[in-house]
């Protein structure tokens, strides 16, 4: 081997071992960042639920946008170990930003919305909210999505733009709720004792407030029978046990005193034509 080749591996193994430190250095900020961020992610939840001062809308909120923080500062920490000038990175940020935002308006808007809904409060974690056909109990506010959780057990992964763009109902909000119940009977029947009926089962009712008084009213005159609604208010807790409690009492009551919750039905009239 002559001595300009031999130069040249000797600098080509210099530059190997400089190479792999770097890479070893990288690859341990790499993975000692990841873990520090996860671990900083779970003591903040542990210490905003020690505090007991903020919803629990807001805390995983918190947590994970320290988490991202954390992961940032540790990849401009990983360029770095390569001769990056983290200078020069930051002052591209503002550059790169513009293009990611364009490239990634959808996610941002995400994340828009996340912060809007957390500052709006239109739902909070453990409520019950209905979007315009999207229903289920609130489990957590993320940085991009919200997770819901439907009546039957289906997890639901929303983006947040599209709760905050949506009309939400939310089922859990108010602390009372009013529970309306309507029975039709027959026209042929006694509607001032089918009304009676009605006012002694919302009596026998004892989950019902007393302020506002339970009602009952002849809600309608319909096609195949007169509507008569019964009417109080009950603790949100209470509202579906009540409800079907209520539907099941005054069928009963309604068949022991003779009365007939009619069918749909139609009288035809059939009309003869004389031949000319």
């Amino acid at each position: 081997m002559d001595k300009q080749t031999q130069e040249w591996f000797e600098q080509l193994v210099e530059l190997a071992v400089s190479a792999g430190a770097d890479l070893a250095g990288a690859i341990a900020i790499l993975i000692g960042g990841y873990i520090a961020a996860g671990w900083a992610r779970k003591a903040t939840r542990r210490a905003l639920d020690r505090s007991g001062k903020l919803d629990e809308t807001v805390k995983p909120f918190i947590a994970n946008t320290i988490r991202y923080t954390i992961l940032i500062f540790v990849l401009i920490a990983v360029l770095a170990q390569f001769g990056v000038q983290t200078a020069s990175i930051i002052a591209a940020l503002g550059t790169i930003g513009l293009a990611i935002g364009l490239a990634l308006q959808g996610t941002l808007s995400n994340v828009a919305a996340g912060l809007m809904l957390l500052f709006l409060r239109p739902f909070r974690a453990g409520e019950y909210i209905d979007a315009d056909g999207l229903g289920g109990t609130v489990a957590e506010i993320g940085l991009f999505a919200t997770q819901m959780r439907t009546a039957d057990g289906v997890f639901m992964h929303v983006p947040n733009s599209m709760l905050l763009n949506r009309s939400i109902k939310n089922y859990s909000r108010n602390p009372t709720r009013r529970v309306d119940v309507l029975v039709g009977v027959s026209y042929g029947d006694d509607i001032d004792k089918a009304l009676e009926i009605a006012s002694a089962t919302l009596a026998e009712e004892s989950r019902l407030l007393p302020d506002p008084a339970p009602q009952t009213m002849v809600m309608g005159l319909a096609d195949s029978s007169v509507n008569v609604n019964l009417r109080g208010w009950v603790n949100a807790s209470d509202y579906w046990p009540v409800l079907f409690d209520l539907n099941r009492r005054i069928k009963l009551r309604i068949e022991e005193a003779g009365l007939t919750i009619p069918f749909p039905q139609r009288d035809v009239h059939l009309i003869e034509r004389r031949a000319e």
